[in-house]
């Protein structure tokens, strides 16, 4: 289990660190003194479990760190305070607790287990994507998208049951979904496991629904698809 600690205070570190030294041996702890720092670290490949993060910090606070978090990974967010009133907005991010400051060991401890077990859960789920759309928070399992759509400032992820809307960059969303998807298109990113047919204008997945290929992506496609349906055999 991957443990991140992002405070920009020495002693708020040191204190949490001594307490998963002692409850939590076998975790692999990791120490932040900038929301900034542990994003890049993210963004670099780190992929803690938890992320145990103070409120206040100085520059890019807790908030906005945990908002950027959430966009890159599905990471349980544990927020520190010293002000309790700041807890209430833990919970627009989907924080899964909060601690307040100085951390009790018990509580601490207790907060631990519960998020441990629900890293043990998530371990065995498919892969998602967290999302925001019409207010809410919502899992959406990545084998569930077809294809997505750009459209402006959002995205539209084209499901087998519904289709959802939300603020999102293509390029990004791309880098997420990662290798089982494929950029046909500027305005289309479709799923290599939901295509049943193509040709050199137009990609179709399950369901019937054609999805634009670009000319200069055809031969590039056509590459990716052959080699992911070999792997799947």
């Amino acid at each position: 289990m991957r443990i991140a600690i992002c405070d920009d205070e020495t002693r708020g570190r040191e204190r949490i660190r001594t307490l998963l030294d002692k409850e939590f041996s076998g975790a692999q702890t990791s120490e932040f003194d900038s929301g900034m720092k542990l994003i890049e670290a993210v963004r670099g490949g780190y992929r803690p479990d938890i992320v145990l993060l103070d409120i206040a910090m100085e520059g890019m606070n807790g908030m906005e760190t945990a908002k950027s978090l959430r966009s890159l990974s599905d990471v349980i967010l544990i927020f520190v305070t010293g002000i309790k009133e700041q807890v209430f907005q833990a919970f627009d991010v989907g924080a899964f607790h909060y601690l307040v400051k100085p951390v009790d060991t018990e509580k601490l401890k207790a907060v631990l287990m519960r998020a441990e077990k629900e890293v043990e859960k998530r371990a065995g789920m498919s892969r998602f994507l967290l999302i925001k759309t019409a207010g809410k928070h919502r899992r959406i399992p990545v084998e569930d998208i077809l294809y997505v759509e750009n459209n402006g400032r959002k995205v539209i992820l084209h499901m087998r049951t519904e289709k959802l809307e939300y603020y999102e960059r293509m390029n990004h969303l791309e880098e997420v979904l990662g290798e089982r998807f494929f950029r046909c298109h500027r305005g289309y990113l479709v799923a290599l496991g939901a295509v049943s047919g193509y040709d050199n204008t137009s990609i179709t997945v399950e369901g019937g629904e054609k999805v634009y290929l670009s000319k200069q992506k055809y031969a590039e496609f056509a590459k990716r698809y052959s080699r992911f349906a070999a792997e799947q055999k």
